[in-house]
């Protein structure tokens, strides 16, 4: 194989879309051969003001809660550095010390651990629901603390409160900056539909309701989703990034076994390898399609979205024929046979050899075997 495309990732585009640990996956995709684009859907906020939070961490220790319900390692983190800036670290020790601590996810618990506490319960999924069914019969008549996940709860305190919680306590470590006007997120949008990218990584479930309010407010959701389904891989970090992915009829993201980045990483890895490399050969010598980047006996050319689209049909099909009608119906971007013609042209002009592509007369176009 070229030293071009040796690499696992090497002819891929693929989208990031975190804010938090970016320059970690960014550079794990890229040392893996990958062409990324960091489009941020939301920004974490800074915490100049910690007002809140303080007056939220000495209402914690006034409360002295019977449980406290940690959702993010991170947060936990966060929390604890701002309780510590505000000589409320020691307390704040104290309380937890003294409360049952109810963790979601193995990342909080690590987090949890590591600063000498021991849960009592850990959601192994990773979710709300698995966090509700370890404390279903705990919380009646006791007060609970929650740290908040970013800007939502997703739905915890109400339902804490209906499993019969005298009092729920919320904690906001962090919040999220909304980018959704931002330019930026205009091109993520436009290209996710024109499937300029390959794939798409979410770590957060806050990105993925960024992302599809973005859509919405340019009118765009329908094609995005599609586009999700037909034409780009949605990798993310675990069951609860994946969820509103699948409530918006996103119907296959990708979900490691292990909610890791690096699983996520690994997962996309073996996904494209298996799905998104295209070979055959032919009269020119082999032809390899690995993303946008086609190969033929050693030559390398980068093709847009919709010549890619054209080549990988044909490749797919092995020789036989694809009508006109079959090319553009899998091309949304192409309305007509006029648009189909110059998309044609301009990929002939674009290949190495531009005989690549036959022309089969009142039937279609084949590649050349």
């Amino acid at each position: 194989m070229s030293p071009v495309l040796s690499l696992p990732l090497s002819g891929f585009r693929i989208a990031v879309t975190s804010n938090r640990r970016s320059e970690e996956l960014i550079e794990a995709l890229e040392r893996r051969g990958a062409e990324v684009t960091h489009a941020p859907l939301l920004k974490l906020a800074p915490l100049d003001d910690e007002a809140v939070l303080v007056h939220q961490t000495k209402k914690l220790i006034e409360l002295r809660p019977e449980f406290v319900v940690i959702s993010t390692a991170y947060g936990l983190r966060r929390w604890f550095d701002s309780a510590e800036a505000a000589g409320l670290g020691h307390e704040l020790c104290q309380c937890m010390k003294t409360a049952k601590l109810y963790v979601r996810g193995a990342k909080a618990h690590g987090a949890v651990r590591a600063l000498g506490f021991h849960a009592a319960g850990v959601a192994k999924d990773g979710t709300t629901a698995g966090l509700l069914s370890l404390m279903a019969n705990e919380v009646s008549g006791r007060s609970v603390a929650v740290q908040l996940h970013a800007d939502s709860d997703h739905g915890l305190g109400l339902a804490l409160r209906e499993l019969g919680a005298s009092r729920v306590l919320k904690v906001e470590p962090y919040r999220w900056l909304d980018t959704s006007s931002e330019q930026h997120l205009s091109t993520l949008v436009e290209g996710i539909c024109a499937a300029h990218f390959d794939a798409i990584t979410f770590t957060s479930a806050p990105s993925v309701h960024a992302l599809f309010a973005a859509a919405r407010s340019r009118n765009r959701a329908p094609a995005l989703i599609r586009s999700l389904n037909e034409r780009i891989a949605v990798a993310t970090v675990g069951p609860v990034t994946a969820a509103p992915l699948q409530a918006a009829g996103v119907h296959a993201p990708l979900v490691p076994a292990r909610h890791r980045m690096g699983a996520m990483i690994l997962q996309l890895v073996e996904h494209l390898g298996e799905l998104g490399t295209l070979s055959t050969p032919t009269v020119f010598g082999p032809c390899g399609l690995r993303g946008r980047t086609l190969s033929l006996n050693g030559e390398h050319c980068e093709l847009s979205p919709a010549q890619t689209e054209i080549l990988r049909r044909l490749m797919e099909a092995g020789g036989s024929v694809v009508t006109r009608d079959e090319l553009v119906a899998a091309l949304p971007a192409v309305s007509s046979n006029h648009a189909l013609d110059m998309t044609l042209s301009r990929l002939r002009r674009t290949l190495p050899h531009p005989e690549l592509i036959t022309t089969v007369i009142k039937r279609g176009y084949r590649i050349n075997l």
